[in-house]
């Protein structure tokens, strides 16, 4: 199994996720792993008649983001595996509008997106274990810019942590 990842470098990712990454503490696994109950606590504490809500029109409702950021831990984790297996495809960016707009979140329970994210997490985090050291810094394109394996896992807690936050503040 492997440790922890150090905080890339900004060689290793595209500018735009260096927010993301910068809120990330360290030990990044024992973060992804921790975060799936903080998860677990915020999305348990909405009263069923908020899970639609939307805080203002045309923004996602609470189901809809956990949606996308399940939908993302997946789009990141399937290129970190990708990128750690040698693949030199260069993997397109995804719509996450679209994807958030054609996902049926809004059909579901919010405690079945919450089980859904916590599965989607423990297998993320159990690939990102499985990984050797010299893995980490294996590079890939993806949105037509080049990512360490290690980039791709700090940006996946970063995002989640991120879209946790904005649930807090702007739907609770």
């Amino acid at each position: 199994m492997s440790q922890s990842p150090g905080r890339p470098g900004t060689d290793e990712y595209a500018e735009f996720y260096a927010p993301y990454i910068a809120a990330v503490k360290e030990p990044l696994l024992d973060t992804l792993e921790a975060e799936a109950g903080e998860w677990g606590a915020l999305l348990a504490s909405v009263p069923p008649d908020r899970e639609g809500y939307r805080y203002a029109p045309g923004k996602w409702s609470v189901r809809e983001v956990v949606g996308h950021v399940t939908d993302a831990e997946r789009m990141f984790t399937v290129r970190a595996m990708a990128f750690a297996r040698g693949d030199r495809s260069h993997f397109p960016s995804f719509d996450e509008n679209a994807y958030a707009a054609n996902s049926g979140a809004d059909g579901r329970t919010l405690a079945d997106l919450a089980e859904e994210f916590t599965t989607v997490r423990r297998a993320t985090v159990l690939l990102l274990r499985s990984f050797d050291e010299e893995v980490w810094s294996r590079r890939g394109v993806a949105s037509g810019y080049e990512f360490t394996v290690r980039s791709l896992a700090w940006i996946i807690a970063g995002h989640s942590r991120h879209h946790r936050r904005v649930l807090a503040e702007r739907y609770l």
